[in-house]
């Protein structure tokens, strides 16, 4: 058995209001959202000897995010730092705290994240690749690295739009039951073929939001976890793949190191695809969620579309996807809800959205013009 497999837990999970703040900074949203945490996990701010960090679009600070915060919070931390891999930090981050607390270099290590995307200015519509070199192809923005995934596989396979609209249906559907949501409006498929395109063939309904807002996640060793306030929810495994390679790679489009995340979050928690019951897929795009279901083994390579039809992956179905509404729906954090969402459904706290029985959860991120990715298995304790 790996070393680590259950070795560590998720002891406390906390999240700001999510939305349009202009009165708000990331600093203050993240400040809120530790609170919470703290709160949620039974424990004291002088317990957190560990803060790792994700600086947001608008954080000024960059890469002293983890200083800031720290003296907003009042802490000298014994292991600290910040980190920016876009939407796999979360997953990263999680990771690194794990190994810190498991090597002895900290007993509780908060993860945080926050930004004010919404109100700050758009920080997205920039050349999706290495220095300018996607410019010239029109590559303004991350959702044409999407589009082309979800042309690829269209060319491919025979993939549809009105696929691509049941993973947008599902998260939707999905919010409305989580009352922190930002989208909680149901949707039907034509309203998702009648919104208008971002990136051809990406509807806006294809196409995730952008948010204020804050997250944070405490990691601790079992040990600890179990005296606290929470159900123990154990990091069963841990993946992550990266590449250096974009279009000189023929294949680039299917992101297909993901795969290889996933098959070490496997691997190291022993279990397969056959033994996850819900699943937090990142979803910048319904594209990325479509190739997810690949990598993950939840079907063959071409077969998503199929798979996703039919209340396969909403609430009720075989493989429940995005339980709270994922970044399409619930609220754009870059994956860090995700977990706290794994979190929520393993502790079977989530209501009228929880997963009957849920024991497994595999949580996916990616990032950084799909150059990194991961995958964390959480497990009820």
């Amino acid at each position: 058995m790996h070393s680590l497999r259950d070795q560590t837990a998720i002891a406390g999970v906390g999240a700001s209001p999510q939305g349009k703040f202009p009165n708000e900074t990331p600093i203050t949203l993240a400040v809120e959202a530790f609170k919470r945490a703290l709160d949620d996990a039974g424990l004291k701010k002088d317990q957190i000897d560990g803060i790792l960090t994700m600086p947001g679009t608008t954080s000024p600070e960059a890469a002293l995010n983890y200083l800031r915060f720290g003296e907003a919070v009042g802490i000298n931390p014994r292991y600290t730092g910040s980190k920016n891999m876009g939407g796999g930090t979360a997953g990263a981050l999680v990771h690194e705290a794990v190994l810190a607390v498991n090597a002895g270099m900290a007993n509780y290590v908060a993860c945080i994240f926050g930004d004010t995307a919404a109100t700050g200015g758009s920080r997205f519509n920039r050349a999706s690749g290495w220095g300018d070199s996607w410019g010239i192809w029109g590559f303004m923005a991350a959702a044409a690295n999407s589009a082309i995934t979800a042309s690829r596989h269209m060319a491919l396979y025979g993939t549809t739009s009105l696929q691509l609209g049941e993973i947008a249906v599902a998260c939707r559907r999905h919010a409305s039951l989580n009352p922190n949501a930002i989208m909680r409006t149901p949707i039907t498929l034509e309203d998702h073929q009648n919104s208008r395109f971002i990136v051809e063939p990406l509807h806006l309904l294809d196409c995730c939001l952008i948010s204020d807002g804050a997250v944070c996640i405490i990691v601790t060793t079992k040990e600890r976890a179990r005296d606290l306030k929470q159900p123990l929810v154990t990091i069963a495994g841990m993946g992550q793949a990266y590449t250096t390679e974009n279009m000189e790679r023929e294949d680039w489009w299917y992101v297909p190191h993901q795969k290889l995340a996933v098959n070490d979050a496997y691997a190291m928690a022993g279990v397969g695809p056959k033994d996850i019951d819900v699943c937090q897929l990142y979803d910048n795009f319904t594209s990325s969620v479509l190739v997810w279901f690949e990598h993950a083994g939840f079907c063959k390579v071409g077969e998503a579309g199929p798979f996703v039809e039919g209340g396969r992956i909403q609430l009720g179905g075989e493989l429940p996807i995005n339980t709270a509404g994922g970044n399409l729906s619930e609220s754009y954090m870059e994956g860090w809800l995700h977990i706290v969402e794994g979190v929520r459904q393993m502790r079977g706290e989530c209501g009228e959205r929880q997963v009957a029985g849920a024991e497994v959860c595999l949580v996916t991120g990616r990032g950084q013009a799909l150059n990194c990715a991961n995958a964390t298995i959480l497990r009820k304790g």
